[in-house]
This record gives structure tokens, sequence and C-alpha cells, in this order.
């Protein structure tokens, strides 16, 4: 259901804004779809030096075990230096999803968010958040780009906590976490209409 409803939104956009030539563009992020986390994106351009991008990731299924499920939307307004869909930009974006992590070992610890507890427990919840990025975008035809960004910003995310990835006893309920760090790290290959 909230596959369909990323879909009908990212639809919406396109039809609103009709589709005359370098006016939209349909993405997927490389790094995403490396990590198991289908995706897709559209951009519109809205002025000759902005653009709207609104691209959604989902993953719903359990590998060997581990609980990578998930679905994100993030819409995000650019500022092109030198005109839409080619070359430097600045970007600020939201982001709003669910999640159910779990059973994912590691040993990473980042500005106060320990996520090596994925290991250990499962968690289950919603997140929500800003961040400000950079990015370029390079033209390797006449509809075909590459695109590289990254960006840091703040997440908001309630959770609950249950003792392991399979189990259904809560540990925690409605717990808060702020995290500050990167939100976005993407590699896209681009099609322009």
């Amino acid at each position: 259901m909230k596959l369909k409803i990323i879909v009908a939104a990212i639809m919406a956009v396109l039809f609103c804004q009709g589709s005359r030539s370098q006016d939209v563009a349909v993405k997927t992020n490389l790094l995403y779809d490396a990590l198991l986390s289908p995706n897709l994106g559209v951009e519109v351009g809205l002025a000759p030096r902005w653009s709207l991008d609104v691209s959604g990731n989902f993953n719903g299924w359990t590998v060997d075990g581990h609980s990578w499920k998930h679905w994100f939307v993030q819409p995000e307004a650019r500022y092109w230096f030198c005109e839409r869909f080619a070359g430097h930009f600045l970007a600020m974006h939201a982001i709003a999803g669910e999640y159910n992590f779990g059973n994912m070992h590691n040993g990473l610890k980042f500005l106060g968010s320990d996520f090596s507890k994925l290991g250990e427990k499962r968690y289950q919840g919603w997140a929500a958040g800003l961040g400000i990025g950079y990015g370029h975008t390079w033209i390797l035809s006449r509809h075909w780009s590459i695109e590289a960004e990254a960006a840091l910003g703040w997440i908001y995310t309630r959770f609950d906590t249950y003792p392991c990835a399979h189990c259904g006893t809560k540990l925690d309920r409605n717990r808060v976490h702020n995290y500050v760090g990167p939100t976005k790290a993407a590699i896209n290959i681009i099609y322009v209409f």
C-alpha cells in the first residue's frame, strides 16, 4: 500500500508539471540498489535554475535473518549554479518513512547514534527529518546523465524495541532518538526527457 502511495505521488508530480523537453528526469540511486533497496526518483524543472526532486525507496524483505525493511520518501528542492540538470547544485530536502531493522551486526557508532545495537535487538518505528546537500551532474548524452550527491541533516525518530529479529514481545515502546549526520548519499543514473 505504501509503495502505491509513493508511486502515485511521483506520477502526480510528473503529470502536474507537463513533460516539455529538459523539464522532467527519472533516476535511480545505484548505491541504494547495491544495498537491495529498490528506488525511483523523478525530478521536475521549476525555473531556469530550480528543480524539485522526489525520490522514494522500499525494501520489504528479510535476507538470511537480517531485517532491513523500510520505505522512505525524500522530496528535495535544488538550486543549480548554471542551468538545471547540469553541473553543480545545492539542495534542501525532507525525509520521512517507516523502518523495521534488526539482526544486523556491525560496530558503527556515529555522533551519538550507536548502530551496533542493531545486532542485539530489533527496532521498528517511523522517522522524519531535514537536510542540506551538494551535488554535481555530468551529462553523458542528450538523454543520459550521472549524478553524485551527499547531504547532512537531522532525523527525529520514534520506535519500539524488541529482543530479537523475530520476537513479538516489546522491550521498549515509543522511544525517541535524534540523529545528526549523513541523510543522503547518491550516485544516480538519470534519463532526461
